[in-house]
């Protein structure tokens, strides 16, 4: 029996989230252990249909030893253990009464316990100020209702691993669709939640034409008013350049292609939005790892459809057996599930293989490749769902489907995120391209660079490699503009900074062509994409029949700017700079920026913080800079610019010094000087009024904003990991971290 031929980095995620540990914390299984577990398990559904058990395991063992094909984390972490939950993708409906939401509420719970994470549509729930019968009073609406969906989840830890994670969805032609694509303006509200405006034909006929559009009230159905398609449109669009959300969904597309129309109409999707599912339905995923299909030397090797083909046949036969060997928390969800037996064969390692093929992600021919390869794949996972209803016979809804040949599942395939897998498989993520070339590790009290391994070989093989070039890899997230690589490897060797969104939306859309369900990918932009970048990349994905899409502009997610009201306005207007005084008051701080220690001194007087004053290291940095902005800021702080205002400015801003260094969590000299301001403001400052400078109260004030700067840290924002401070990457509108593992929805 073959080992598993793990990385380092692997088997410190597998220990830490997903091999059995007994009840003090010790681990009691090794990752061979994990894929024997596992293997054996799914291979027992087999005896249902008086199959073969043991050859089977077998076969499932190997294909996940040599990391060809995994299945979702929950079925990695639940088989034959004590929950037994083995799908990640569920979608609940939400009906139009307290009843309803609440029992709605309570089913999240049991599925984010179990491992599982939700989709809801809140379309069903009567808008803001509609009447309420029971009590004679007016509704508070959908958002309302979404906050305590949003507390709810905070409170469950999915399955002891992760917390769990939810989508709302919204029809466009709701009441409330304005408060909805607003909903997540404030990145300090429905945290737990991704949210997508479900988007019908008749809205996108009116945009396109330039017309208003119906709204209908869902506990009547009756119109309440018209909306302009275009300033809806907009919107989306405005909220989504702000921090990525909304995302969209294109709702009629959908349902065009739902396989049980009489079963129920699709109303939304999984947290990921790559599985469009009805109401109580459930989906388990698995992907097979392309850069394992290829023979052939780096740069010149061919894909193995043989090898591919009989990949894709294994894996179907695994998690058609998952749906047997799944105990789900409500017995509608087994119901569902049972009559329709969907499930979803997608693929990582896309980047990778394009690599070994010697094709750039941002080519025609790697579109080409891409759609080439999911037709095959979709074909043989038919071809193989259509060989398992012969022996076991169709699914039961079979005779309410759109399919007139026979077919174990509803649907076969589908494309996901798959954040934690591809990193215990070692390669990339899903089909989004390579975020970064090198990455750098902290073990102990040493750094090491860590290089993509394709490209690490291809430079040793070429003699450019040294540890210069290291250096330089490991401070650069595109390899664009170093000299020292040719510019063949240039061509090929492209990070998600170096690609533009229509390529983005190409592979997409090429992906979904053959996909049953739905594909999950980031468009990713760069931060200065205007809006109307953003209203072109929405445009282009309905026009290439992409069932959505989700954007992120670099860095949106922090520096947002308040708006003061303007009676602030008045007031600051009218206010002179007041002069320094003689004696003030403060702390300094410590923190490293990117190229090396700043020190960050913040002064009082008697109305408050009056200056602030920086020092490099001497490992340097932008002096000039800095002092400029110090002498900025403190005029500011004497004019009454209100401290608010002034470190919103100033977060967010990058250098690539910064980014690079893992152990550094400011983005820049700016922002680390916005955010000591920030936390002096926030822990109060130490004012003149404290007479006694060298009080206990006085060193308790500067030890709590000391402690406050240093410790205080908001990943989504900063986009560093909480667990390891590496760099975070969007992953299917989530983010996740190609170091350890941990991922967050929402």
């Amino acid at each position: 029996m073959i080992e598993p031929d793990l990385s380092e980095n692997s088997i410190r995620i597998l220990e830490a989230r997903y091999l059995k540990k007994d009840p003090d914390g010790n681990l009691i299984e090794t990752p061979k252990d994990m894929f024997l577990r596992v293997a054996n398990n799914i291979a027992e559904a087999n005896a249902i249909y008086d199959e073969p058990v043991d050859k089977t395991a077998e076969e499932f063992y190997e294909m996940m030893a040599k990391l060809e094909f995994l299945p979702n984390s929950p079925t990695l972490m639940n088989a034959d253990n004590d929950l037994q939950q083995l799908s990640a993708c569920f979608v609940l409906p939400v009906e139009d009464s307290m009843d309803g939401i609440f029992d709605a509420i309570k089913n999240s719970a049991l599925i984010h316990k179990s491992g599982g994470g939700t989709g809801f549509s809140f379309s069903r729930i009567r808008p803001k100020n509609d009447i309420v019968k029971t009590t004679g009073g007016v509704a508070s609406g959908p958002i309302s209702f979404m906050r305590i969906f949003d507390e709810a989840t905070n409170t469950v830890k999915q399955g002891g691993k992760r917390r769990g994670a939810n989508m709302g969805v919204m029809r466009v032609d709701h009441p409330d669709i304005r408060d909805f694509i607003t909903s997540k303006e404030d990145e300090d509200q429905l945290n737990n939640f991704n949210i997508s405006v479900a988007i019908t034909e008749d809205f996108m006929e009116a945009y396109q034409n330039n017309e208003k559009y119906e709204l209908i009230n869902p506990r009547t159905g009756k119109i309440t008013g018209l909306e302009d398609a275009s300033e809806i449109f907009n919107l989306i669009v405005e909220m989504a350049h702000k921090n990525g959300e909304p995302g969209i969904i294109f709702l009629d597309k959908i349902n065009e292609e739902n396989p049980t129309p009489e079963i129920g109409e699709i109303e939304s999707t999984n947290p990921c939005g790559e599985q469009p599912l009805l109401p109580f339905e459930a989906c388990n995923l698995g992907s097979i790892n392309l850069s394992k299909m290829t023979e052939g030397p780096i740069g010149e090797a061919e894909i193995n459809y043989d090898k591919l083909a009989e990949t894709v046949k294994k894996a179907v036969h695994f998690l058609d057996n998952v749906i047997d060997m799944s105990e789900f928390p409500l017995d509608k969800i087994t119901e569902m599930v049972q009559g329709n037996r969907k499930i979803g064969l997608g693929v990582m390692g896309y980047s990778d293989m394009l690599l070994k093929l010697g094709l750039a992600y941002n080519s025609q021919e790697a579109v080409e490749t891409a759609e080439n390869i999911m037709g095959f794949i979709n074909k043989k996972a038919r071809e193989a769902s259509h060989k398992l209803a012969k022996r076991r016979g169709p699914f039961p809804n079979f005779e309410k489907s759109i399919y007139e040949k026979e077919y174990r599942n509803a649907t076969t395939t589908t494309i996901a995120p798959t954040g934690s897998i591809s990193i215990i498989a070692g390669t990339s993520s899903g089909i989004e391209p390579l975020f970064a070339l090198a990455y750098e590790r902290h073990v102990i009290d040493e750094t090491l660079v860590e290089l993509h391994p394709i490209f690490a070989q291809i430079a040793e093989e070429r003699g450019i490699m040294n540890d210069e070039l290291k250096e330089k890899l490991a401070s650069q997230s595109s390899i664009q503009k170093i000299d020292e690589i040719p510019d063949d490897l240039k061509e090929i060797f492209v990070t998600s900074h170096d690609i533009t969104p229509e390529w983005h939306i190409k592979t997409q859309a090429a992906f979904q062509k053959y996909v049953d369900n739905a594909v999950s990918k980031t468009i990713n932009f760069k931060n200065n994409a205007s809006k109307n970048d953003v209203k072109e990349a929405y445009e282009l994905a309905y026009k290439l029949d992409c069932k959505g899409i989700t954007i992120y502009r670099d860095g949106s997610r922090s520096g947002q700017v308040l708006t003061t009201k303007s009676s602030d306005k008045d007031e600051k207007d009218n206010k002179s700079k007041r002069n320094r005084p003689k004696v003030t008051v403060g702390t300094t701080e410590k923190t490293l920026i990117g190229c090396g220690k700043l020190y960050i001194t913040i002064n009082s007087d008697e109305e408050g913080i009056c200056e602030l004053f920086t020092t490099t290291g001497k490992g340097g940095g932008c002096h000039a800079q800095s002092e400029a902005i110090s002498r900025l800021t403190s005029l500011a702080l004497r004019s009454g610019m209100p401290v608010e205002e002034i470190t919103d400015q100033l977060k967010g801003i990058r250098c690539e010094a910064a980014m690079i260094r893992t152990e550094v969590r400011n983005l820049s000299c700016p922002d680390a000087i916005g955010r000591a301001l920030e936390i002096s403001n926030e822990n109060g400052e130490i004012s003149i009024k404290d007479k006694n400078f060298n009080s206990e109260a006085v060193k308790e004030k500067a030890a709590e904003a000391v402690r406050g700067f240093n410790f205080k840290n908001n990943p989504e924002e900063k986009r560093k990991c909480p667990e390891c401070e590496s760099e975070l990457a969007s992953d299917g509108g989530c983010v996740v971290c190609n170091s350890c593992g941990w991922s967050k929805c929402g």
